[in-house]
């Protein structure tokens, strides 16, 4: 269409005028007036013999420049032979990648592990993703996902390669839907990984961990206060327990008279139920808690019915002036076991709730090692109790089995 054909109105006629009926401004882009003086800007076109219509929006809220925009692009569909109405349509049918996320969370929330996970992907999803959940998910390119990821990459590496990784999941079911096509934007391999360096991953035991040989005088200094959150991070230093399966731990799971904590396969990490040998100290723990008089969490939080605080045990060990984590005890422990004791490398990984072995390994192991890991644990609790400086002999091999 020829340039003389377009933009014939001015910004002030597309203001003043009041004449129904349909006035040109050139390349199919029109100012609809009818009687009652509404106006709207429409878009004619004539496909394959056929005359088209097609509304943009209205007179008053959309400027002559927008509505020029809008039939500009309509034009350029026309140019390579597409069928403006029937993008529109489709464009309409697409979600937003938000719509679609927030559908792909809920789908498969029945099955990951636990609330918190589900929790995660959610604030994932709307908190580090919100710069394109307004857009259509066909829309998302390469440029889009490392808009979001590049500010993240160096400074919370885990966090962008948990976000890069859901964003493609996300994307990824999107195209088996058929809203998209081509290759996933937030791929790695072949892709991202040309574009972002790598990521330096975290080695075995990157948790800041005492050394085993300094845990007796720690654990002294732990039993002289009187806090919750002191016999909250004893329990789980004694237990060699993740610090969420103990804020978690309740009434229910505490079988007092076998002197055993049964944690919920929901609970755990590895999705299996875990049975945890509690040593005479563990139990004194326990005890001193059920003085308490409260019911459903053991370690309670301030507040009724609630657990005790995620950073309660961190914020612990800041006052104490260590500078370890609370995970980085299940390292204390596992040096302990490897390097003072006896004990079987499989009855140390199942105290620790690892999976042992290969699957061919895995089919045939039935038990859990539980009266050896009972041993285990015991030996542990009164290694923790030593004097600073004392020597524990170390077992010799067999002794533990």
């Amino acid at each position: 269409m020829a340039k003389r054909t377009l933009n014939k109105l001015t910004a002030l006629q597309a203001t003043k005028l009041k004449t129904p009926g349909r006035h040109s401004d050139g390349g199919g882009l029109y100012l609809s007036i009818d009687d009652a003086g509404r106006r709207r800007w429409i878009f004619m076109y004539v496909r394959n013999g056929r005359r088209a219509e097609l509304g943009l929006g209205s007179g008053r809220d959309l400027p002559l420049a927008s509505a020029r925009g809008e039939a500009a692009a309509l034009r350029a569909i026309l140019a390579e032979g597409g069928d403006p109405k029937a993008k529109r349509a489709k464009a309409k049918s697409v979600p937003t990648f938000g719509e679609f996320a927030d559908a792909y969370v809920e789908a498969m929330a029945p099955s990951w592990r636990n609330a918190k996970h589900v929790k995660q992907w959610k604030m994932t999803l709307t908190t580090y993703a919100a710069p394109i959940r307004l857009r259509p998910i066909d829309e998302i390119d390469t440029d889009d996902v490392l808009n979001i990821l590049r500010p993240l990459w160096q400074r919370t590496p885990e966090t962008a390669e948990r976000l890069r990784g859901r964003i493609e999941n996300v994307l990824a079911a999107a195209k088996v839907k058929g809203y998209r096509s081509g290759e996933n934007p937030a791929a790695w391999r072949g892709h991202l990984d040309q574009l972002l360096p790598k990521r330096q991953r975290l080695s075995r035991g990157h948790h800041a961990a005492l050394p085993f040989d300094q845990a007796p005088a720690f654990m002294a200094n732990l039993r002289g206060r009187g806090a919750v959150a002191a016999r909250a991070l004893e329990f789980t230093i004694l237990a060699a327990a993740r610090s969420g399966e103990v804020l978690g731990a309740r009434w229910s799971e505490i079988d007092a008279d076998r002197h055993l904590w049964i944690v919920p396969a929901g609970r755990m990490k590895a999705g299996r139920e875990h049975r945890v040998p509690l040593s005479s100290r563990a139990m004194a723990i326990i005890a001193e808690m059920a003085e308490l008089g409260t019911a459903g969490f053991v370690f309670p939080g301030p507040k009724p019915n609630t657990a005790l605080s995620s950073m309660a045990m961190a914020m612990l060990l800041r006052r104490m002036k260590v500078e370890v984590t609370v995970h980085g005890f299940r390292s204390t422990f596992r040096d302990w076991a490897s390097e003072a004791t006896g004990f079987p490398h499989e009855v140390c990984e199942m105290a620790l709730a690892h999976t042992v072995g290969n699957k061919a390994e895995a089919a045939y192991r039935r038990g859990d090692l539980f009266d050896k890991r009972r041993k285990l644990m015991e030996a542990w609790a009164a290694y923790c109790a030593s004097t600073k400086g004392e020597k524990i002999v170390p077992l010799r091999k067999g002794v533990a089995a």
